[in-house]
């Protein structure tokens, strides 16, 4: 096992990408803090957990609330020991024109996807500094290395985790800790639901096309899966990825390349 008695917490855990991180993690030997706005969804991923003889426990709150998550932090650290890995994954997804993108659901995006990776991050940092180890992952995505139409609000914010990670892997890599960003193309996880009629609408196609539509751009020919971006998250969180920090890594199919 490559994280035998490590602890995580991964937030937004209920479902899609970071319930497959946490499964992917228990598989190597780490107690998993099960995050996500809905108590019922982390829930349901730390009992399938459990069952299997793994070690987790599931906790909800807000990721843009610092004292929300501070509180959950001491509680995680009670009942699982103390952090060793913090996984920022909870976001939020809009595909809107520009123009028609509303303050409000700007202002949504950025608080839940950049101020919630941002107080992940001092919250989880409080508790490695004095420890002198540790590792934060973030969660971006291809559209945090390359801006598309009817995103913007999205882009931004996942640009914006890029430079967040980076700055705060350089200013602790001396503390012991790294900081890495994982770039996932499209996966279609339950987010997706939600968004794919829009998408088609938007595109001129139909619902069923989608999913041919984005392959065909991917020279790999295949989307993003969950697993995918699971074993990444593991590798690097392993000693294997122990001089690696500040680097946003690609899980595109080839289809982003810088």
């Amino acid at each position: 096992m490559k994280l035998k008695n490590k602890t995580a917490v991964v937030t937004g855990a209920g479902g899609g990408i970071g319930a497959e991180i946490c499964r992917a993690f228990v598989a190597e030997g780490v107690s998993v803090a099960v995050t996500d706005v809905r108590l019922d969804a982390a829930q349901k991923v730390a009992d399938e957990i459990t069952q299997s003889n793994g070690r987790a426990a599931a906790w909800t709150f807000d990721v843009a609330d610092s004292s929300a998550v501070e509180a959950a932090a001491e509680k995680i650290e009670s009942q699982l020991g103390p952090i060793d890995i913090w996984v920022n994954n909870a976001g939020v997804s809009y595909i809107t024109p520009f123009l028609d993108c509303t303050e409000d659901l700007w202002d949504l995006t950025q608080r839940v996807n950049l101020k919630g990776t941002f107080v992940g991050c001092q919250v989880a940092l409080r508790r490695m500094v004095p420890r002198k180890t540790g590792l934060i992952l973030n969660m971006s995505s291809q559209s945090g290395k390359q801006g598309n139409s009817h995103y913007a609000a999205y882009c931004a914010s996942k640009f914006g985790i890029i430079g967040l990670t980076q700055s705060i892997a350089v200013e602790f890599a001396g503390e012991g800790i790294r900081a890495n960003a994982l770039c996932p193309g499209v996966v279609f996880t339950p987010l997706w639901d939600d968004m794919i009629e829009d998408y088609a609408r938007k595109r001129n196609l139909k619902p069923e096309e989608v999913r041919p539509y984005m392959e065909g751009k991917i020279p790999l020919g295949r989307l993003c899966t969950p697993q995918d971006v699971a074993k990444a998250a593991v590798f690097l969180a392993s000693d294997d990825a122990s001089y690696i920090t500040g680097q946003a890594i690609n899980i595109s199919g080839g289809s982003i390349m810088e």
